[in-house]
């Protein structure tokens, strides 16, 4: 009860600030687009059931109509064909949806080269720096891409060779996969590069980390905001039974001087 009065007491009192990670969700909130012959998911949309009208004289509501992976959103093993077998979003522990929030900060790089690939040389820096990653942490992977959310061109960056956006190596998925991380968080539209569908095996990201029973996030914002260490991440997805994903509203608990 003394940890739980701390953190109310520093929430009141301004020394424990909460940040919202969390892109709104729109109609205009980017999706991310698969070539053909794939299916695509759909954008969020909204249907009036009533709004203080004869089908509900007190009360507005609405139906929803989205993907699982719409904006802001976790993925579970279940998304890919390597966690096949693994958990669906409802059954993950919330203790794995909780931790640490580690901050690797490429933003320089990803302004340099939008194709930017993080790797181990980048992490094992980052590590000898920063000390070891902690058990259950999420590692969010900061390159400044959220500033191009509003503008869904911007942000999927595409030309004739598919989309150029910031991501991560084959062998930076293999060691986030090895590490001791519950999950990893990028500001872009999805958790591999853009260009990772030409990579082996195709989107190493979902590939690796998905099949050891790790959890992606994506299209986080104010990641500016956070510390490199020290903050604390809330994920909350919706308990879809069997989903493969769902979108999630993210927090981050940040200790303020």
């Amino acid at each position: 009860m003394d940890v739980v009065a701390g953190v109310m007491a520093g929430l009141a009192g301004g020394a424990v600030e909460i940040v919202d990670l969390t892109a709104p969700l729109s109609p205009h909130t980017p999706v991310l687009r698969l070539p053909e012959p794939f299916a695509n998911t759909i954008p969020l949309s909204l249907e009036k059931v009533s709004d203080f009208d004869a089908d509900g004289p007190y009360w507005s509501w609405n139906n929803i109509h989205t993907g699982e992976h719409t904006g802001t959103h976790l993925d579970a093993p279940v998304h890919w064909a390597s966690g096949k077998d693994g958990l669906s979003v409802d059954r993950i522990p919330p203790s794995r949806l909780t931790g640490p929030a580690i901050v690797v900060d490429c933003t320089a790089e990803a302004a340099d080269d939008p194709d930017f690939l993080l790797g181990p040389g980048h992490l094992e820096a980052w590590t000898a720096e920063h000390g070891p990653l902690p058990q259950g942490a999420w590692l969010l992977f900061r390159t400044g891409w959220s500033a191009r959310s509003d503008d869904p061109e911007a942000f999927a960056n595409a030309d004739e060779n598919g989309p150029h956006t910031p991501g991560v190596s084959v062998a930076g998925a293999e060691w986030l996969a090895a590490s001791p991380i519950s999950g990893f968080g990028v500001e872009t539209v999805g958790i591999d590069a853009g260009q990772a569908g030409g990579m082996e095996p195709a989107f190493p990201v979902h590939y690796h980390l998905l099949g050891a029973d790790k959890y992606g996030l994506t299209q986080l914002r104010n990641l500016d905001l956070l510390p490199t260490s020290g903050a604390m991440i809330i994920v909350a997805p919706l308990p879809i039974v069997g989903g493969t994903g769902s979108p999630a509203r993210v927090f981050a608990l940040v200790p303020r001087a």
